[in-house]
C-alpha cells in the first residue's frame, strides 16, 4: 500500500526541534512523552485537542467536574506528571501531513499558523477512530456513534430521552450505563455477536475476574433498570422524518427475521475502533492488513517500532487493545528508544513491562474470539445494504452508486471508487463510510483500503497559502 505524500508549497513557518515528537496526548502518547523526558531526552508533544489527555482521559467541564467531578482522575495526574518531567505540550496543534524529506511533520497551530517538528524521533501516537456500518436512515439527526454518546453523557448531556446502543464489542454495555446515569431510558442493546452466551471461549475470561466483575457490574445495572439485551441481532433500519423515531432489529444470522422494533430518539450504533494509522503510513511506514479486523496497521517490531527505524506507533494506532494496553505500548517504546539512543533504561522495568503486555495481549486475544471478527462482519452487512442506502453523508453516495463504479473497468480499486463517486472524498475523509467502502469495492486487484492523504485533517487555508495580505504572518 502506499500514500500520496506530496506536501505542497507551504508558507513560511515556525520550525520546532525535539529529540523526540510524540503526535497525540491520549494514554499511549503521554506514557512515551513522560518516559522519555524523565530519561533525559527534549520531548515534544503534539495534539489536536485543546487540552492533553485524548478521548480516554478527556476531562469534562467545569460544571459536570463542579457536580460529580472527574470520572477519570488519574488522567489529570498522568498530564501533570507529564509537564513536571518538562515536556513541551503543544495543545490545539494539528499534525496534517509530512514533509517530502519523510521525517518533518507538518502541522498547524490553533490559529492557523504553520509550524515545522523536526526530531530524531517521532512516536505516532494518533489513536484510533470508530467503525460505522451504514445503514438505512442512519444519516438521520439522532443517530450517533456510541463514543459521542458516552462523551456527550460525561459532559452532562442528554442526547435523547429513550435510546437503543447497537453494533458489536464491549464497549456497548458502558455506553448504554453512561447514557442512563444522565437519564435516558434505554430500551435495549443489540449485540451482533453471541458473547454473552455460556461456551468454551467465554470461559477464558475466568483467568480474568477483574475484567469479569466490571462485566458483571454493567449487565446488572442494565438489568436493574429493564434494558434487554438482543445477542445476534443488528439495526436493520433506522426510522423517521425529521431525525430517528424507531429502530428496527434483525437477526444478524437471518436478517429476515425481526427480532424487535424500538420508538427511539437516540440511536447509538458502532462496530468497535479501527486505528489511525494515516500518519505512519505518510512517513513511510510499512503496512499489512490485519486479517481478523480488515484494518490497516502499522509492520512493528514488539517495542512499537515500525519499519522506518525512527518512527514508532504506538497505542490505539498499533492495533486497538484499551486503554492499559495503550499505556504499556507507550512506555514500551519510549524505553526502546533511551536504549537506541544510549540512555539503558531499567532492564527489571522492562522485563516487569513485558510480563504486563504479555497478560493484556491475552486479554485481546480473548475478547477478539468473544466478538465477531470486523473482516468478516463488515462486508455481511455491506452486502445487505439496498442500492439507495447512503454509503457517504458527506458526499451524498449511495450503496447502488459505489457497486456500480466497483464493478466499472479498474474499479476495483478503492482510489478508483473514489474518484468515481466522490464517497470519502468529504469532510470525514471516509473515516466514516470507509469501512463499508472498502467492503463495497468489486473484488479483483488493486488496493483495497482507503488510502492516506494529506492533509490528514481539515485545516484552515492559512496553514498552506499562508495569511492574507495586510495580516501578521
Amino acid at each position: 500500500m502506499s500514500a500520496d505524500t506530496f506536501a505542497p508549497s507551504l508558507p513560511a513557518a515556525a520550525e520546532l526541534s525535539a529529540d523526540a515528537a510524540v503526535v497525540g496526548a491520549g494514554p499511549a502518547g503521554l506514557a512515551a512523552a513522560l518516559e522519555l523526558a524523565r530519561g533525559g531526552l527534549d520531548v515534544l508533544l503534539l495534539d489536536e485537542q485543546a487540552e492533553p489527555g485524548g478521548q480516554y482521559y478527556r476531562r469534562p467541564g467545569p460544571e459536570v467536574l463542579d457536580a460529580v467531578g472527574d470520572h477519570r482522575p488519574e488522567g489529570g495526574r498522568l498530564v501533570a506528571r507529564v509537564r513536571a518531567a518538562g515536556v513541551r505540550v503543544l495543545s490545539g496543534h494539528t499534525v496534517w501531513g509530512v514533509d517530502d524529506d519523510r521525517r518533518t511533520l507538518l502541522a498547524a497551530s490553533p490559529g492557523g499558523a504553520a509550524l515545522r517538528v523536526r526530531a530524531r524521533w517521532v512516536v505516532a501516537a494518533t489513536g484510533a477512530y470508530e467503525r460505522s456500518v451504514p445503514f438505512p436512515g442512519w444519516q438521520l439527526p439522532g443517530v450517533v456513534t456510541p463514543g459521542l454518546a458516552q462523551h456527550m453523557s460525561a459532559e452532562g448531556v442528554r442526547l435523547g430521552r429513550r435510546a437503543v446502543v447497537a453494533g458489536s464489542g464491549p464497549f456497548l454495555l458502558p455506553v448504554a450505563c453512561a447514557l442512563l446515569e444522565r437519564g435516558v431510558r434505554v430500551a435495549a442493546v443489540a449485540e451482533a455477536g453471541r458473547p454473552y452466551t455460556p461456551g468454551p471461549a467465554a470461559l477464558g475470561a475466568l483467568r480474568f475476574p477483574a475484567r469479569l466483575a466490571e462485566l458483571a457490574s454493567y449487565a446488572a445495572r442494565l438489568a436493574r433498570h429493564g434494558v434487554r439485551l438482543h445477542q445476534d441481532t443488528v439495526v436493520a433500519r433506522a426510522h423517521g422524518a425529521d431525525r430517528v423515531e424507531a429502530a428496527t432489529l434483525v437477526r444478524f444470522s437471518d436478517p429476515g427475521e425481526v427480532v424487535a422494533r424500538h420508538d427511539v430518539d437516540l440511536l447509538c450504533v458502532g462496530y468497535g475502533f479501527r486505528p489511525q494509522a494515516d500518519l505512519a503510513q505518510l512517513l513511510g511506514c510499512a503496512v499489512d492488513r490485519d486479517p481478523a479486523t480488515g484494518d490497516t496497521v502499522p509492520r512493528l517490531t514488539p517495542a512499537g517500532r515500525a519499519s522506518v527505524p525512527h518512527v514508532y506507533v504506538v497505542g490505539e494506532a498499533a492495533g486497538a487493545a484499551g486503554a492499559p494496553t495503550a499505556l504499556a505500548r507507550g512506555r514500551a517504546a519510549a524505553l526502546d528508544i533511551l536504549a537506541a539512543s544510549g540512555r539503558a533504561p531499567d532492564r527489571g522495568a522492562r522485563r516487569r513491562l513485558a510480563v504486563r503486555m504479555a497478560s493484556l495481549a491475552r486479554f485481546t486475544r480473548l475478547t477478539a474470539a468473544l466478538y465477531p471478527a470486523p473482516a468478516e462482519l463488515v462486508p455481511a452487512l455491506a452486502r445487505r445494504l439496498p442500492g439507495s442506502a447512503l454509503v457517504c453523508r458527506c458526499e451524498c453516495v449511495t450503496a447502488g452508486a459505489v457497486r456500480g463504479a466497483a464493478a466499472a473497468a479498474g474499479g476495483s480499486d478503492v482510489p478508483a471508487v473514489k474518484g468515481g463517486t466522490r464517497a470519502g472524498m468529504g469532510l470525514c475523509q471516509a473515516r466514516e463510510c470507509g469501512p463499508a467502502l472498502e467492503a463495497l469495492r468489486a473484488d479483483g486487484p488493486g488496493t483495497g483500503a482507503v488510502p492516506a492523504r494529506v492533509p490528514l485533517r481539515p485545516l484552515p487555508l492559512a496553514a498552506v497559502l499562508g495569511p492574507a495580505p495586510g495580516e501578521d504572518a
